[in-house]
């Protein structure tokens, strides 16, 4: 006996499609109204009675201060730097912002400290924003990517801090993006992510795993270029600060827990915040990210779909390393663009964008729970890559061929 057709089937779907629309419209108004909300009650850059307001930014800036001041080397000194930010706020705050980034970073904090705080920071964000939307829209190849996009919950703490998630992720997906047709661009843009050289850890042993020697030599060459260029430009002397500083900043932030293990979003950071000590805390990290590591390359050797290693070394990325914040999680939007790409050619894209509702829903907790939930987020997004993956190994050959 034969089923009747379901004939309610493709409204249902139109309802679910549409459902998904309206909640990606209501969470970018509601994180809109937010921001909005929180700078007129003056929780954000400036306070109701005119004061600044210090975020992270405020790092970048001085340290732009300071190379402009031509002391470049002098923003790694943490007493020198926080006087900069005390500064820039008008008032000696608690706390203080270090600056961590190699000397590389400091062409673009010097172009910013050309402009007020204030201004800078919004500016910060409005360049860096649209990079993000683009990434993502080429990624994903339709227009509803740019809704999805500014839905994502990762975008608003990187806004709230002012800090460079933007970038982190248009370089992850762009060099993902471009890596088959274009792998010199690719390995440029993978040079550029030497200012975070944490995100980086992956990338070498998957362009080799890959057979990727063009894109290798890319960022290699792009990498030592930005090096030298930062040298000939603020001094060796900036390089010898920076490495100086590296271990003074890892017994500050991860041994002694001076920027709150609750803010972290690593394993390690986690296993800190619930009582565990450092030899724990780095065994634990230092077994799940070999883990991960051996995964992502076995994935490169393997003749799977390419927006699967993509989402992979992407997520793995973010896992790997003991030093994650909630910013930086503007960059899970990419595996997660990967995988929407993927549904988009399977057709099951409403049910892919079901799934991602718990990491999203782990990431608009924090603000509540100051606590490791996006490791947690990260973790899901791992498991619906590794889901993707099996099932696509049990399609038939020809389903297969049209994923590659």
């Amino acid at each position: 006996m034969v089923a009747a057709p379901d004939v309610d089937a493709p409204s249902r779907a139109f309802e679910l499609t549409r459902a998904i629309e309206l909640s990606c419209f209501a969470l970018c108004v509601a994180q809109a109204v937010f921001v909005a909300g929180c700078y007129v009650k003056g929780y954000w850059l400036v306070a109701l009675n005119g004061a600044l307001i210090p975020n992270d930014f405020v790092n970048v800036w001085a340290a732009g201060q300071q190379a402009l001041a031509g002391h470049a080397a002098a923003a790694y000194d943490v007493h020198a730097h926080k006087l900069i930010e005390d500064a820039a706020i008008r008032l000696a705050f608690a706390g203080e912002y270090p600056w961590n980034y190699p000397p590389t970073f400091l062409f673009v904090a010097t172009a910013f400290a050309l402009l007020p705080l204030v201004t800078a920071n919004i500016a910060l964000l409005l360049l860096t924003f649209p990079l993000y939307l683009t990434t993502l829209r080429a990624i994903i190849g339709e227009r509803s990517a740019l809704l999805l996009a500014c839905a994502f919950p990762g975008i608003v703490p990187n806004v709230m801090a002012g800090q460079n998630g933007f970038v982190t992720a248009a370089l992850i997906g762009g060099a993902l993006l471009f890596l088959e047709r274009r792998p010199l661009l690719a390995g440029c843009l993978i040079g550029c992510l030497s200012f975070k050289p944490h995100f980086g850890l992956l990338f070498p042993l998957v362009l080799i795993a890959g057979g990727h020697w063009r894109a290798f030599a890319a960022a290699a060459v792009a990498t030592l270029a930005f090096a030298a260029a930062s040298s000939l430009a603020f001094g060796m002397d900036t390089w010898v600060a920076f490495l100086h500083a590296l271990p003074a900043t890892s017994q500050s932030v991860l041994t002694d827990g001076s920027a709150e293990f609750g803010k972290m979003q690593s394993l390690y950071a986690l296993v800190r915040m619930l009582g565990g000590s450092e030899s724990l805390g780095w065994t634990v990290h230092g077994m799940f990210a070999a883990g991960v590591m051996a995964a992502i390359v076995l994935l490169w050797r393997s003749r799977g779909p390419f927006d699967l290693k993509a989402a992979g070394v992407t997520a793995g990325a973010l896992l790997v390393t003991p030093y994650l914040f909630m910013y930086d999680l503007a960059a899970l939007a990419v595996p997660m663009a990967f995988l929407i790409r993927m549904s988009l050619r399977s057709g099951d894209t409403a049910a892919e964008l079901l799934r991602f509702l718990p990491a999203c829903a782990l990431l608009i907790s924090f603000t509540a729970l100051k606590m490791p939930v996006g490791f947690v987020a990260i973790v899901w997004i791992a498991l619906l890559i590794a889901r993707r993956l099996w099932v696509t190994g049990r399609q038939p050959s020809a389903t297969k061929a049209a994923f590659a």
